[in-house]
């Protein structure tokens, strides 16, 4: 897939309006990436098909509805400001590195969406409880850590999106060994080896 190809796929996706503001959001990775290394120097020539593609197409598996989606490990912003440009709902986006959680902020402020979008410069499990409708985060731990360290935030309503790479079909066979729940793999769009985990009323085995 080229650069061209990916930004129209998520163009379809996302519409003409948000990827305006896609468009600064991209521009703005590659010039904070001379200060500070926000994402691979070989990903850079691929921004729209690794990373701003990879991030959007985590929109049409979301719940409809207005509640919290907390992405975890937000890091560079991908998936989380992505997803926060385009879907009109509360975000909490959470990153324990203090450069990458000041550049978050920076772009959130930019955009004017700081009445809804929180960044907490903080480990994931350090926040208060405050169940999320959403819960995603792209490589940051396996599945059934990740599920330990965010079972105060969900509840049995609470969906998971977690991109998973090629060991998608792996790890959630490992956490349904740990873990209750409804668990699924979505092929992913931006690489047909690569999947993406969709879990609810998740609870830990007895």
């Amino acid at each position: 897939m080229t650069e061209d190809e990916a930004r129209e796929a998520t163009r379809a996706i996302v519409g003409d309006a948000a990827l305006a503001k896609f468009d600064h959001f991209a521009d703005r990775v590659r010039v904070e990436s001379d200060r500070q290394n926000l994402v691979s120097r070989p990903s850079l020539d691929a921004l729209w098909h690794r990373h701003m593609l990879d991030s959007a197409q985590l929109i049409p598996l979301a719940p409809p509805g207005d509640g919290l989606w907390i992405d975890v490990g937000t890091g560079a912003g991908f998936p989380g400001i992505v997803v926060a440009l385009a879907a009109e709902r509360p975000f909490a986006l959470v990153e324990p590195r203090r450069m990458r959680a000041d550049f978050l902020r920076e772009i959130v402020a930019e955009h004017g969406i700081s009445h809804r979008v929180t960044i907490h410069q903080s480990k994931v499990e350090r926040l208060p409880p405050a169940p999320a409708a959403v819960i995603s985060a792209r490589a940051v731990a396996s599945i059934s850590d990740l599920l330990d360290a965010t079972a105060h935030l969900a509840n049995g309503a609470t969906v998971y999106l977690l991109p998973k790479g090629q060991s998608a079909t792996t790890e959630q066979d490992d956490a349904r060994r740990r873990f209750e729940g409804m668990f699924h793999v979505e092929q992913s769009i931006t690489d047909p080896n690569s999947g993406i985990i969709v879990a609810s009323n998740v609870r830990r085995r007895r």
